[in-house]
C-alpha cells in the first residue's frame, strides 16, 4: 500500500523502484491511491498508464488503483471501458478503496 503523499506519479520512470521493490519482495500486489497519479495517467492518449501498467505485467506484479476517478470517467467513455475491461482480468484493477481490493483478493 502506497501512502497518498507524496510524489506525484506521472510516468514509468516514477514507479520502476516501486516496482522493482515489491517484486523483489514477493509482493503480489501494489495498491496505488488515485490522487498520487497524474491526470495525464487517465488521458489514455497520453499513454501513461499503459506505460506504467506495462511496468506491472513485466514484473508479474498487479496493480490497483484506490479511490474515487469519477471526475476522469465522467469525461471519457474510453477511459470507463478502458477500466471496465481492466476489473474484468486478474493484473490491474481501478477499485474504490482497500475494503474493496481485500475483497477482491479474497474471492
Amino acid at each position: 500500500m502506497c501512502d497518498a503523499e507524496g510524489d506525484p506519479i506521472a510516468g514509468e520512470r516514477d514507479i520502476m523502484d516501486l516496482v522493482g521493490n515489491a517484486a523483489w519482495q514477493g509482493a503480489q500486489w501494489v495498491a496505488i491511491p488515485a490522487e498520487r497519479f497524474d491526470d495525464t495517467f487517465f488521458q489514455l492518449r497520453t499513454r501513461v498508464a499503459g506505460d506504467i501498467i506495462q511496468k506491472f505485467v513485466t514484473y508479474r506484479v498487479g496493480l490497483a488503483v484506490l479511490g474515487d476517478i469519477s471526475r476522469h470517467t465522467e469525461a471519457s467513455s474510453a477511459l470507463r471501458d478502458f477500466i471496465r475491461e481492466c476489473n474484468r482480468g486478474r493484473q490491474t484493477w481501478f477499485l474504490a478503496d482497500a475494503e474493496e481490493l481485500h475483497e477482491r483478493l479474497k474471492g
